[in-house]
């Protein structure tokens, strides 16, 4: 597998351009509507969290390509080795491409372990969607989640 190491604010913002394409989402009349989710686990220990999750289109319609929003309520430490597609966008958000999801179809999981600045007993982890492809999504409730996670090394699904 290779990894992605982001350092310091100017390379962060330059990943997580690319990573994004670029561009925002399409403001058109006639946008095309997918239904995007997220489910998977977080555990956390020592200050590491290891983090799996499943992107999901629950249709009707494809969606050219999607990224997701992972933000933590404590700080990153300065160096993180992410997976290919995810980039550090700020000192407590990270990126990650999901990629095109076809109509009522799994997309592949992403997986990813970051250090958090110290050692915090408890970390808010907040997931949504960034970028939808030029989609809307009328049901906004399943592409957002808030998970409160334990410095316990328990898993807590989301």
């Amino acid at each position: 597998m290779r990894v992605l190491a982001v350092c310091g604010a100017g390379a962060a913002v330059a990943a997580a351009v690319a990573v994004l394409g670029g561009g925002g989402a399409a403001v058109a009349g006639d946008r095309a509507e997918a239904d995007l989710a997220y489910h998977g686990v977080a555990v956390m220990s020592g200050g590491r969290m290891d983090l799996r999750f499943t992107p999901r289109n629950h249709g009707p319609e494809a969606v050219p390509d999607a990224t997701v929003r992972l933000r933590w309520s404590e700080p990153l430490e300065d160096r993180q080795v992410l997976p290919d597609g995810c980039a550090r966008e700020a000192e407590r958000v990270v990126v990650c491409r999901v990629g095109a999801l076809g109509a009522d179809s799994v997309g592949e999981r992403v997986e990813l372990r970051v250090r958090l600045l110290g050692v915090p007993s408890e970390v808010l982890l907040e997931i949504d969607t960034v970028w939808d492809g030029g989609t809307v999504d009328l049901n906004r409730a399943n592409d957002r989640q808030r998970v409160l996670v334990l410095d316990s090394g328990d898993e807590y699904y989301f």
